[in-house]
């Protein structure tokens, strides 16, 4: 490092820094633009990258948001497809009942209908069949009483005297 001191010259000094500042010149009118420029268009490039993730970002957000909305009226949709067939189905089952009730009370009257209707024509038939036996049995018991004279003679007394008493 001495030496260097020792040996220092002007004028190599004032020539070296001279070069430097042409060389300076140089590199900032001919490489410093162009170097430049192509860092600017790099800035910007990497910038509207950045701008179009954020967008795509930004738009893949909203489609997410209108998939969900999609999603959530789709199952809005079925709820209440399923709600009404659920009610359909109650309203059926429901009439469905009510007309078998109907039917079984209809069917019970008509039953009842027949039953009485029977009961009756069996009654009328027993009343006939009574009757009929009755008026033979009658007939039997008058033609043994009213077989001998002394035997009518006294059914007619007593018929007389039960008038009477009436």
């Amino acid at each position: 490092m001495e030496k260097l001191i020792n040996d220092f010259s002007y004028g190599l000094f004032f020539w070296q820094a001279l070069i430097l500042v042409v060389l300076i010149l140089l590199l900032v009118k001919f490489a410093w633009k162009p170097i430049m420029t192509a860092i600017t268009e790099r800035e910007q490039g990497i910038a509207n990258a950045i701008a179009a993730a954020e967008n795509a970002r930004k738009e893949m957000a909203a489609m997410q948001a209108d998939n969900q909305r999609i999603l959530n009226e789709a199952r809005a949709e079925r709820d209440a497809m399923i709600k009404e067939a659920r009610e359909i189905k109650e309203k059926l089952v429901a009439d469905a009942k009510a007309e078998a009730e109907a039917v079984g009370y209809k069917m019970i009257e008509q039953a009842k209908a027949t039953i009485n209707s029977e009961k009756n024509a069996a009654m009328a038939e027993l009343k006939n069949q009574v009757s009929a036996l009755s008026v033979e049995i009658a007939e039997k018991l008058l033609k043994t009483e009213l077989s001998d004279k002394a035997a009518q003679s006294n059914l007619v007394e007593k018929m007389l005297e039960e008038v009477k008493l009436n």
